[in-house]
């Protein structure tokens, strides 16, 4: 069988986005030593790009609305790369923060975008199933992105291993464009004006507040414990370089073997019920890294990676299924409420870094937890299931 070159294209833009927004978390000790700054200071490098998603998501879903899937997509896929070919040469941490500010401001109109094209251009029934496609790209993507810039750094230096992201993100964009078709079923807004009603509208739509609060809680998590566990395995006893550090990041992998089969899942047991069970198994995952063995903290960065990357594919699956119009700018609140999680997990564990430590870190991420389950099972009904 022929494969859909509309389905490698979605993986490749989920490899490309999360390839450039996780690429110096493995770097970031080695960063902090180079700049001559603490966890928390250079935690702002994380952050900066979390923020600019945050706030910029909703707006490029207005703009997709009204311009078209693929033209918004390919460009930010082409043009990111500047940003990370800047990042490779800053001076200074405030410049590293300025450039990946720029960068998270470029990464809305590819993950939130593409999402919308899938909500768009497949039936219904097939979304679950191609989110997961696209969260397998992105699983894959953010994995790269730690290890390749790690391993390089210790042969070559970090400069020049995030230069090689842009090398690799520019080849993407080729790729993606002469992939990708024209969107078929795409109805365009009649401007924006009449986008940002629907906005307004998702806004009113209890269904879709339910998904984003998951959302927020989803990267919260995922920025906390794995910035953080950089800190803690770079310290003694365990004082891994930044190649092993990127090397732990082979636990993301295990979203990329699982994500596609989220649509079989759903169709099962119902959105709820899964990511009920999702949660509790991220909880488990989640004391794991509590335990002082490199492998047990290893299987529970798998276990987070893996519940973690199906619970965001259905949640992001579950917001294109219920958004009956301005599917863009819908998926664009989701990316904000996601992202705006994202900056919190990643700025809230660095202030309290110095007296609580690591387990401060893993607290926070099981109370973050515990509320997630508790609006799954008090907002997410059933009659949501589509």
């Amino acid at each position: 069988m022929t494969p859909d070159p509309r389905r490698i294209a979605v993986v490749t833009s989920g490899y490309c986005a999360f390839l450039n927004l996780y690429s110096p978390q493995a770097l970031l000790p080695a960063l902090a030593h180079d700049f001559g700054v603490g966890a928390g200071r250079i935690s702002a490098v994380m952050t900066a790009s979390s923020i600019a998603i945050a706030l910029t998501a909703p707006f490029t879903g207005v703009v997709a609305d009204v311009l078209g899937r693929k033209r918004v997509i390919a460009t930010a896929m082409i043009v990111i790369a500047i940003p990370m070919v800047m990042l490779a040469t800053a001076t200074s941490v405030n410049g590293m923060v300025f450039w990946r500010f720029l960068q998270g401001l470029l990464l809305p109109p590819i993950f939130a975008v593409t999402v919308a094209y899938i909500g768009d251009e497949w039936p219904p029934a097939q979304v679950p199933a191609v989110a997961g496609l696209y969260v397998s790209g992105a699983s894959l993507g953010g994995f790269s992105g730690r290890l390749i810039p790690g391993v390089l750094t210790d042969l070559i230096g970090w400069r020049i291993a995030l230069a090689s992201l842009a090398a690799l993100t520019l080849i993407g964009g080729i790729a993606f464009m002469l992939l990708l078709p024209r969107e078929r079923h795409f109805v365009r807004s009649e401007g924006f004006s009449a986008s940002l009603r629907q906005m307004a509208r998702h806004l009113r739509n209890p269904r879709l507040i339910a998904f984003y609060a998951v959302g927020f809680g989803v990267l919260f998590n995922f920025m906390a414990v794995f910035t953080y566990v950089n800190f803690h395995l770079a310290a003694p006893p365990y004082l891994f370089t930044p190649s092993m550090l990127g090397a732990i990041f082979v636990t993301y992998l295990a979203g990329t073997a699982t994500a596609p089969l989220i649509g079989r899942a759903v169709d099962r047991l119902g959105r709820r019920k899964f990511v009920l069970l999702l949660l509790a198994a991220w909880g488990t995952g989640a004391l794991l890294l509590l335990a002082v063995p490199v492998y047990v903290i290893i299987a529970g960065l798998t276990l987070c990676a893996m519940c973690g990357m199906m619970c965001q594919a259905v949640s992001t699956s579950a917001v294109t299924a219920t958004a009956q119009e301005g599917r863009s700018s819908a998926v664009g609140l989701y990316v904000t409420s996601f992202y705006v999680g994202g900056s919190v997990g990643a700025f809230l564990p660095g202030v309290f870094w110095h007296t609580t430590g690591w387990p401060g870190v893993v607290a926070m991420t099981v109370t973050m937890l515990s509320l997630m389950a508790l609006a799954v099972a008090l907002l997410w009904r059933e009659k949501a299931e589509v």
